[in-house]
This record gives structure tokens, sequence and C-alpha cells, in this order.
């Protein structure tokens, strides 16, 4: 899942790389600017919902493990047969705990901050058609959701494959099966 959330965003990269070449001139599709902001602006939507609710995912299932073992019940959910001593297990988790949550604290704000920008800069791109707005207004706001972008890509590509590997060890500890989670 990592790997395919990867090659989302980086899709999403070029796309909106490709938009903005776009309206500086080159002409490297037949699409214009505006078709193609459209279309990418929508799919950067969804591929950045994916990523962020992968982070979400894994942090909460990491938190429901830690509850299920600091409470002990349910605690068939997690073991065919329940070891006597759990400590093993609790000190584990809350590396899990903590390593997920890190995962979620550092791509999330840049999630929200590259949508909120991109939205922004989508809008005033319209107010500019209509000549509500100037171009350098439009373009300053882009440049930003770029830079976001840009940031935000590259710890969402880091944090992904730490998310990859702290869900592998999860299922190896508890022995889940792969088509599970």
């Amino acid at each position: 899942m990592a790997n395919l959330l990867r090659t989302l965003i980086l899709i999403m990269v070029a796309s909106v790389l490709l938009t903005a070449s776009k309206a500086l001139g080159y002409d490297l599709v037949e699409l214009s600017h505006i078709h193609l902001a459209i279309t990418v602006f929508i799919y950067t939507i969804f591929a950045q919902a994916f990523v962020m609710f992968y982070f979400i995912g894994v942090a909460r299932l990491v938190n429901n493990i830690d509850l299920i073992l600091h409470s002990e019940n349910n605690l068939a959910e997690l073991f065919e047969e329940a070891p006597e001593d759990l400590e093993p297990y609790i000190k584990k988790v809350k590396r899990f705990v903590h390593e997920a949550d890190l995962c979620k604290r550092q791509t999330i704000p840049w999630t929200i901050l590259m949508l909120i920008l991109g939205m922004i800069g989508f809008l005033l791109g319209g107010a500019h058609d209509t000549g509500l707005v100037a171009k350098t207004t439009h373009s300053g706001v882009i440049y930003g959701f770029i830079a976001s972008m840009v940031i935000g890509f590259f710890r969402q590509w880091y944090y992904l494959g730490k998310s990859h590997v702290l869900l592998r060890k999860v299922k190896g500890l508890f022995e889940i099966p792969d088509g599970q989670m």
C-alpha cells in the first residue's frame, strides 16, 4: 500500500509541474491550463486524502493494539493463546505508537497546508481568469502551494516507507496475515 501511495504522490507532483509549465507557456500537452488545473487539483485532493487516511489508519491500528494490551480485554484478537507476561509486547507496542504518531505528525500538517494553498490558488486562478484578481496574486499562492507540495512530498515519501516497515513489524509481532490490514 505504501508503494502505491508513493506512486500516487509521484504522479501528483509530475502533474502539478506539468500544469505549472503549461501556465508558463510550455505546450507539453494539448489541454489548456484551466482544464489541466481542474483535473490535476481534483487528483491532488484524492491522492492527499488517501495518504492522510493511510497515516491515520496505521496510527489507529497501533493505538487499538496498545489499548487491547493495556486493558487485557480482547487479547484473543492478538493472540491464539495470550502469554502470561505481556510486558515485552507492551514495551514494543509503546514504541510502535510513538513511531506511528510521529509519522502522522510529520506528514498531515503538510498535507493540510498543501490542500489549503491548492484550494486558494485554484479559486484565485478562476478569479484571475475573470479579471477579478491580478496574475501575481494567483501565481504567488501557487508558488507557495508548489513549495509546500515539494516539502510534503519528500516527507510523505520518507514516512510512507517508515510506516510500511512499522506495519511489517506489527504484523510480525502478532502474526497477522498479510491479507489483513
